[in-house]
């Protein structure tokens, strides 16, 4: 008896040593990720604009004002024009020249105009929305590459490095990619020209719906978040059926309808816990990781 007592007491106590290991971890991991929040929020904006594009703007500021996230990079979207030097292979953007870039939609008048000064091989851009997110933790970057996706940034996705950060990049694949000119050379007629800069000005109009879009979804997707730690009672739930009975009820009868309501709340209750919990969290997480670039 005594030996089975002290079989059942390991298990007990290597499972407090996991719990504490657990939670100091966490600790650990929140306290780290307050650390890289503050060092990323102190640091000047590295980009070319050097600030955050304005139709952007509300997105980044709901989500740097959460305590799980912070926004490492952002760009709303643009179209540019390159000039890639003489005998590159490829286009590389620290290698090049910057013609013309606008984070609206464009004219063909204002490509033609700076095509006139290419002297390598220009080519023109439409480049959509990205955004970086750094994320507490896994189930934070879940919920932002599912907001990303369902707002029709299909290729999101996340990271997680060796130092433990977690990256959800937001981003889509409506780009556009075109030469214009070789060797200083123009390849293409104005017509054809004008016909690119409509293309591209069609794709920053869904740009911006997407974007409208993922901050809708990202909205109600926290609330829903707040709401489900909160532990708060769906307000359908709490109305009870309302009905008079036809005739007087006996005791029994009551003791009837009440276990068949009782049993029927069970029913419904468990349907509610199933519908949208983390059941599906691996294979979810499975897609994300699939996504890496």
């Amino acid at each position: 008896m005594s030996c089975g007592s002290e079989q059942l007491a390991a298990p007990s106590a290597h499972l407090q040593q996991t719990v504490v290991l657990v939670a100091t971890s966490l600790i650990v991991m929140d306290k780290t990720f307050s650390q890289w929040k503050r060092q990323c929020q102190k640091k000047m904006d590295q980009s070319k604009k050097g600030s955050v594009d304005q139709d952007i703007e509300h997105v980044v500021s709901l989500l740097n004002s959460r305590e799980e996230f912070f926004t490492t990079s952002s760009c709303s979207g643009r179209t540019i024009l390159i000039d890639g030097a003489r005998g590159s292979s490829g286009v590389q953007k620290q290698n090049c020249t910057w013609l013309f870039v606008s984070h609206q939609k464009c004219t063909s008048e204002d490509l033609m105009s700076v095509l006139e000064k290419s002297s390598g091989d220009a080519v023109l851009k439409f480049e959509p929305f990205v955004l970086h997110v750094q994320c507490r933790s896994l189930e934070d970057a879940q919920l932002m590459h599912s907001v990303a996706v369902n707002s029709g940034f299909r290729n999101s996705g996340l990271t997680v490095g060796k130092a433990g950060k977690i990256i959800t990049a937001v981003r889509s694949t409506h780009g556009l990619e075109v030469p214009l000119s070789h060797e200083g050379k123009l390849l293409v007629g104005h017509e054809y020209v004008n016909f690119l800069t409509q293309t591209a000005n069609q794709k920053m109009e869904e740009n911006l719906r997407r974007i409208h879009r993922f901050y809708q979804n990202l909205q109600a997707a926290l609330i829903t978040e707040k709401l489900q730690k909160l532990q708060l009672p769906d307000p359908s739930d709490s109305q009870e059926p309302q009905h008079l009975p036809d005739r007087l009820e006996t005791e029994k009868d009551k003791k009837d309808k009440t276990s068949m309501y009782t049993r029927r709340r069970k029913r419904e209750h468990r349907t509610d816990c199933c519908h949208g919990d983390g059941s599906s969290s691996v294979e979810e997480l499975d897609v994300c990781l699939d996504l890496l670039t």
